[in-house]
C-alpha cells in the first residue's frame, strides 16, 4: 500500500458522500455505531473497552466520550471527506487506549495468560483502525507520519495483529477446561476442538508475522473468529438466559471479527500460498 495507490483509491473527488472501501470498512464502522448508539444509551462502558477502575476519576464522562467518538468514528469511516480524519483520531485514540488501560495488566501480572488476551482482544482493533488509517490517509500523513502510514506501519499493524492471534491460541491451552465448555455441545470431543483452534490462531500469527501464506493465515483467522462468534455467542445470548457476561463476549467477539475482516481485505490480490513481500497492489485496500 503505497502512498500514491491509498491516495488514488480513496481520494475524494472534490466530492463528499458515502463510500465503502472493503466489507472490513463497511462492517467496521456499523459495529463502531452500534457501540457507541449503547454506550449513550446505557451509561456505560462498551465491552471493547473494558475493563475501566471504578475508582477513574471522571468515569462518568469518559464513558460519554467513548460513545460519542466510537459513534462520530464510525460514521466518519464512511464518508469520503471524513473517512482519513476519522481513521486518523481512531487509530490514535485506540492506541492511546491500549497504551494506558491494557498495557499496564501485563507489567503487573508477566507470567499470567489473561492480561496478554485482554491485549490482544484491543490490538487486533487497533490493527483493523490501523490498516483503516493507511488506506485512508492523505498526502501530509504520508508526508509527516510515513512510518505509519506507509510500507513500515503496514507491516507493523499486521505485526501487532499477528502478536495477537499467538496471544489467543496460547489462551485457549492456558484456559483449557473454561474454553472446552464454551463448545457446542453437538459438537464431539471438545478438548479436541480446544488445541485445533488454539493452535490454528498460533500458526495464523506465525505466517502473518513470518508473512508465509500470509493472506490465508489472516483469512482462516477471521473466519474462526466469525464462527466462534456463531457457533458459541450467538445461540447463548439467543437462549432466554443469557446474562451480562454472554453479551459482552458476543459484542467483543463480534467486533474482533470485523476488525480481523479488515486485515483479510488487506491482502486482497495476493496469491494465497504466497510467501514473503507482497506487490504494491496486493497490499491495497480496494474499494469495491
Amino acid at each position: 500500500m503505497t502512498s500514491a495507490g491509498s491516495n488514488d483509491l480513496f481520494s475524494t473527488g472534490g466530492r463528499c458522500g458515502f463510500r465503502l472501501a472493503s466489507p472490513g470498512h463497511a462492517l467496521f464502522s456499523a459495529t463502531l455505531i452500534a457501540l457507541g448508539g449503547y454506550g449513550l444509551a446505557s451509561g456505560h462502558f462498551a465491552p471493547i473497552w473494558q475493563p475501566v477502575p471504578g475508582i477513574l476519576p471522571g468515569r462518568e464522562f469518559l464513558v460519554s466520550l467513548c460513545a460519542l467518538l466510537s459513534l462520530a468514528s464510525g460514521i466518519g469511516l464512511l464518508c469520503r471527506c471524513t473517512a482519513a480524519a476519522a481513521a486518523r483520531f481512531l487509530f490514535a485514540y485506540l492506541l492511546l487506549w491500549f497504551t494506558f488501560f491494557k498495557a499496564p495488566g501485563i507489567f503487573l501480572s508477566p507470567t499470567t495468560v489473561g492480561p496478554y488476551e485482554s491485549c490482544g482482544e484491543t490490538a487486533v482493533i487497533v490493527s483493523g483502525a490501523w490498516l483503516l488509517y493507511a488506506a485512508f490517509s492523505t498526502k501530509r500523513d504520508h508526508r509527516y507520519l510515513g512510518f505509519v502510514t506507509g510500507e513500515t506501519g503496514i507491516r507493523l499493524a499486521r505485526g501487532f495483529y499477528s502478536l495477537a492471534l499467538i496471544a489467543f491460541g496460547v489462551s485457549h491451552f492456558a484456559y483449557l477446561q473454561f474454553t472446552a465448555s464454551l463448545v457446542p455441545a453437538w459438537l464431539p470431543s471438545p478438548l479436541t476442538w480446544v488445541y485445533f483452534t488454539g493452535s490454528m490462531y498460533i500458526a495464523a500469527g506465525v505466517g502473518i508475522l513470518t508473512r508465509l501464506y500470509a493472506r490465508l493465515a489472516a483469512t482462516l483467522a477471521m473466519l474462526q473468529m466469525g464462527l466462534f462468534t456463531f457457533l458459541v455467542w450467538v445461540p447463548r445470548v439467543a437462549a432466554s438466559t443469557a446474562q451480562a457476561f454472554q453479551w459482552s463476549e458476543l459484542t467483543i467477539s463480534w467486533t474482533l471479527t470485523a476488525s480481523a475482516l479488515i486485515v483479510a481485505d488487506s491482502y486482497r490480490g495476493r496469491p494465497w500460498l504466497a510467501i514473503g513481500k507482497a506487490s504494491t497492489q496486493s497490499r491495497t485496500l480496494k474499494t469495491q
